[in-house]
Parts: structure tokens; C-alpha cells; sequence
């Protein structure tokens, strides 16, 4: 039985996932970053979260090479960042505020959450690499903020019940 790519995509996108960018520095301690909506918990003792990236991304070798990166939550007023990050540039930071974290890692001011990670193991899934960090520090942000989501093809705001 073959899956037909585009229904498969189609019903992935059904699932609503938040926003994260992914952030590292490359060999040379320049900031490198991609949007990615594939993160996950994946342990909390020891803590231990996961992400992938595309094999086509622009910074796969930066990430594949990195021993440290920094996983940061995208609150719904970041939407901008998202797009920024999600097309393939060499420099995504010119302009930005950011600050160093863990490792040299990218750090974005106002994501509702970060997770600066230590790489614990790197896999193959197909045509992304699975890349998991064990947590090495994290950070909340301000208690208003609401996430930005992705589903459908399409950015949606969290509703109140």
C-alpha cells in the first residue's frame, strides 16, 4: 500500500502543534536558526525533549554539528519571527535581540518558553534527522502570553473555552 505525500502531509497538518525556533551557533560561533513544528517531550528524568529538521534546510549542517541548541516556544505576537526563521538566509539575526545561552546558543526574548539543551543523540527519520537534547537549563516567560499555533496550513490564536 502506498501513501499518497500530499494526503499524508494533509493529515499531519490536522494535528495543531506550536511554533518553536530551533536556534545553535555554527562552527565559527555564528547564530543559526530554523522554524520547526516537530518538538516533543520525550523524558523527564532525565529531562529530555526532541525536534527535527529537514535534510533541504538551509541550516541542517550547523544543527547535525552542533553539541548544544536551544529550543525556543513562539508566543502567538511572534508570528513574524516565525516566518523570518522558516526561509532559507544566511544571516535570519541581522537586527535581532538575542542573547547567548547555553553554549553559544540563541536565546529569543519574549518566546513563552525555552529549553537550552546539551545534544543527547541524533537519528535518521527519513528525510528529517530526529535531534535530542537533554535539557540543560529553561526559561518561562510572562504568564499572559498565549502560543502561536499552527494547523491546517494556517497560524491560529488559542480560543477561551
Amino acid at each position: 500500500m502506498t501513501v499518497d505525500a500530499r494526503s499524508f502531509r494533509n493529515a499531519c497538518g490536522l494535528f495543531g502543534t506550536g511554533v518553536i525556533i530551533a536556534t545553535c551557533a555554527d562552527p565559527s560561533g555564528a547564530p543559526v536558526g530554523v522554524t520547526v513544528n516537530s518538538f516533543s517531550s520525550v523524558s523527564l528524568d532525565p529531562p529530555l525533549v526532541l525536534f527535527c529538521i529537514d535534510h533541504r534546510a538551509f541550516s541542517r549542517t550547523a544543527f547535525r554539528d552542533a553539541k548544544t541548541f536551544a529550543l525556543n516556544v513562539l508566543a502567538d505576537d511572534q508570528q513574524s519571527l516565525a516566518d523570518r526563521f522558516a526561509r532559507a538566509s544566511a544571516d535570519k539575526f541581522s537586527g535581532l535581540d538575542y542573547v547567548q545561552g547555553h553554549g553559544g546558543a540563541p536565546v529569543l526574548p519574549g518566546a513563552l518558553a525555552t529549553f537550552e539543551c546539551d545534544v543527547e543523540a541524533q537519528y535518521p527519520g527519513g528525510d528529517h534527522d530526529i535531534l535530542v537534547g537533554r535539557v540543560a537549563a529553561v526559561d518561562i516567560g510572562p504568564d499572559e502570553a498565549k502560543p502561536l499555533l499552527y494547523f491546517g496550513g494556517a497560524y491560529r490564536a488559542l480560543a477561551e473555552r
